[in-house]
């Protein structure tokens, strides 16, 4: 056995990656928070598009948060499905990416500048390419350590995978609970509560 009760390996890493989350809540700047808020819901009361994008682990946080726009009634889109339509100016785009380097993000990114979009990025690295291209810029703590190769599916190609927690993960772990908040603050901010939400769920699942 590798250990019991509260010193369980598991119960230990869910602590520290709690703390870790909890620290990194003290390091965020709120002006920061505002400002995305107040560009998410000019989106919202403009019935603007929000595209969500993110590669890898940032990708299903990425997905996660742009469920939850859904259910707000927000006109929000993930890269890479197939219903996304086209990004015009004034529409929103949120890119994840814990190094601010991922090439397929920064190819995505540019070209929604191209057209005019608003660009936000949520990253640990605000001086990365893609800190550097955006309009806002929230820097979320995590990633301490990258990979040398910046393409994405480069690197599934190649086999290469950045390190797992706590170096790797705790971006996404961070990122996760910081999207949930921030639907918090839309949800009170619009008057929207759970049951408004859930009507917007998925009625037809398997």
């Amino acid at each position: 056995m590798e250990g019991s009760g509260k010193n369980h390996p598991t119960l230990v890493a869910m602590r520290e990656i709690a703390s870790f989350v909890l620290k990194a809540s003290e390091e965020l700047d709120t002006m920061a928070i505002d400002s995305f808020l107040d560009v998410l819901l000019n989106a919202y009361h403009k019935r603007n598009k929000v595209l969500v994008m993110g590669a890898g682990r940032s990708g299903l946080v990425g997905r996660a948060f742009a469920m939850r726009l859904l259910h707000l009634g927000f006109n929000a889109f993930v890269l890479g499905d197939t219903i996304v339509p086209s990004i015009r100016e004034g529409d929103v785009v949120v890119a994840i990416s814990g190094s601010g380097r991922t090439q397929l993000i920064m190819t995505a990114a540019e070209a929604a500048k191209k057209v005019g979009a608003y660009m936000v990025s949520v990253t640990s690295y605000p001086d990365s390419p893609l800190g550097k291209i955006s309009d806002l810029v929230i820097r979320l703590p995590g990633r301490t350590k990258m990979s040398s190769m910046t393409d994405y599916f480069a690197r599934q190609i190649l086999g290469i995978h950045e390190p797992l927690a706590p170096l790797g993960t705790l971006f996404e772990d961070t990122a996760v609970i910081f999207f949930d908040g921030i639907v918090y603050s839309l949800m009170m901010r619009l008057g929207i509560n759970e049951e408004e939400m859930r009507m917007r769920h998925a009625n037809i699942e398997l």
